[in-house]
C-alpha cells in the first residue's frame, strides 16, 4: 500500500489545477486510520470504547483558490471533481466526505470559499479501518486552519461525524472521528461516547503485538445493514425506557431487564451484545493495566462471538478467519469496524505473525478463493499539520 508523499501531492495539485502562486503555497495535513480494541458498536449506544490510531494514513495538500469553486483530486482513484455546488455526488462517492464537511461547516455558519485539494492514502477502503473518517477529519482540520475557524479537536470530530450522518447518510457514532483527532503514539483512549470525556491509556502489550488480517470482503456501511443495527439499538432503548424512565442509554441497561421485556427477539440480541461489551471493556482495561494479555485475548474472541451471534454483523469469511486464527493458538482475534467484511484484529506474541500468516492464508484461499492481506501496524498519533514535504 502506497500513500503519495507531500511532495508528490504538491506536484499533482499543480498538474491538476495549475501551479501555486508564491502567495498561495499549499499546506499539508495527515490523518490516520484506527483500530478499536474493544467496545464495538456501542459508540451510538452511549458506551465506552477503546480505540487507537494506526500508522496507515491519508495525506492531503490544500490551498485556497480565491474563487467559489471547489476542486478535488483523488490520487488513488485518479479522479477529479470541480464544482460550485454542495450536493451529493453519485458519480464520485469519495468526494461526498469532503462535500459533507463543507456542507456542515456552512450549516453552522463557518466561512468556506473555494479551495484546491489533492489527497492520497494507504488505509484500505472497506476494511473497517475508518478511511472515510480519516478523510473527513483531515479535511475538517485543514479547512479549520486555512479559514481560521480555530476548531478544537472535539469540534473537528463532531463536524466529521455530522458530515457522515447528514450528508453521506451513515448513522455512525463518534468514535472514529474522535480518536483520529486526538490520538497519541503508543496509547489508546478510553472514550465515554455519551459525555465525550476520555483518558489516554498506555499500550504496553507485554511481549505481544497487534496486527491485521484483511478478509478482502469489502463493506460499504451506507449499503450494509449498519443503519438498521443503529435503529434496533435506538428502538430497544425506547422500549426499555418505558419501564425504566431514568435510563439514559442502552449501555446502562441491566441484563435482568431483558427477561419479559417488550423487546423483539432481534432487539434483545442487540441489547445483549451492548451489555456484554460493557463487561468486556471493563475487563480489558483492567487486563491492560495488569499486563494480563492472555485474558485480554479471550475477551477479544468472546467479542467476536457476540458480534457474530448477537449483533449479527460478521460474515462467513470473517468468522472463518477467526476460527483459523484460533486453530493457530493466537492470543486473541476479532473482527473490527462496522462489519460485513473488513479486517480481523489479531493479538499474539511477538515473532509469531509470519508463521500464523503462512498457515491461515492457504486455508482461507482454499475455502473462499480469496487472497487475504496482512497489515503490520504500529500505534500512531492523530491528525496533524506537516511542516515539511520531504
Amino acid at each position: 500500500m502506497h500513500s503519495a508523499s507531500f511532495r508528490e501531492l504538491s506536484q499533482k495539485l499543480d498538474f491538476a489545477f495549475g501551479e501555486s502562486s508564491v502567495e498561495k503555497q499549499p499546506r499539508y495535513f495527515s490523518a490516520p486510520g484506527r483500530i478499536n480494541i474493544i467496545g464495538e458498536h456501542v459508540d451510538y449506544a452511549g458506551g465506552i470504547v477503546l480505540p487507537a490510531a494506526i500508522n496507515l494514513k491519508i495525506n492531503l495538500a490544500i490551498r485556497r483558490n480565491e474563487s467559489s469553486t471547489f476542486r478535488f483530486y483523488s490520487i488513488d482513484m485518479n479522479e477529479t471533481l470541480q464544482t460550485d455546488r454542495i450536493e451529493y455526488s453519485s458519480e464520485y462517492p469519495w468526494a461526498n466526505y469532503i462535500l459533507g464537511i463543507i456542507s456542515e461547516a456552512k450549516r453552522i455558519g463557518k466561512n468556506v470559499s473555494g479551495f484546491d485539494a489533492a489527497f492520497s492514502g494507504n488505509i484500505p477502503q472497506g476494511a473497517g479501518l475508518s478511511s472515510s473518517a480519516a478523510l473527513e477529519v483531515v479535511v475538517a482540520f485543514a479547512l479549520s486552519e486555512i479559514f481560521q475557524w480555530n476548531f478544537t479537536k472535539t469540534e473537528l470530530a463532531l463536524l466529521g461525524q455530522a458530515a457522515e450522518n447528514r450528508f453521506v447518510g451513515v448513522q455512525c457514532g463518534i468514535m472514529d472521528q474522535f480518536v483520529i483527532s486526538v490520538a497519541r503514539e503508543n496509547t489508546c483512549i478510553s472514550l465515554d461516547t455519551d459525555t465525550l470525556e476520555f483518558t489516554y491509556q498506555p499500550l504496553d502489550l507485554n511481549g505481544h503485538e497487534f496486527y491485521l488480517i484483511d478478509s478482502k470482503v469489502k463493506h460499504s456501511l451506507k449499503d450494509s445493514a449498519y443503519n438498521q443495527r443503529r435503529s434496533s439499538v435506538e428502538s430497544a432503548t425506547l422500549k426499555l425506557q418505558k419501564s425504566h424512565p431514568n435510563l439514559k442509554s442502552l449501555y446502562d441497561s441491566d441484563p435482568n431487564w431483558l427477561t419479559n421485556s417488550e423487546l423483539s427477539a432481534e432487539e434483545a440480541k442487540r441489547a445483549k451484545h451492548v451489555q456484554g461489551e460493557r463487561r468486556r471493556t471493563e475487563l480489558v482495561i483492567q487486563n491492560l493495566k495488569s499486563g494480563d494479555l492472555e485474558s485480554l485475548g479471550k475477551l477479544l474472541f468472546d467479542c467476536h462471538r457476540s458480534l457474530s451471534e448477537e449483533f449479527e454483523v460478521s460474515c462467513p469469511q470473517t468468522d472463518s478467519l477467526v476460527d483459523l486464527l484460533k486453530s493457530q493458538k493466537v492470543t486473541g482475534a476479532r473482527m473490527i469496524g462496522g462489519g460485513f467484511g473488513g479486517c480481523i484484529l489479531v493479538l499474539d506474541k511477538i515473532g509469531r505473525s509470519e508463521t500464523v500468516w503462512q498457515n491461515i492464508q492457504k486455508s482461507y484461499f482454499q475455502i473462499f478463493g480469496i487472497q487475504p492481506a496482512l497489515y503490520r501496524i504500529s500505534i500512531s498519533g492523530g491528525a496533524r499539520e506537516e511542516v515539511s514535504i520531504d
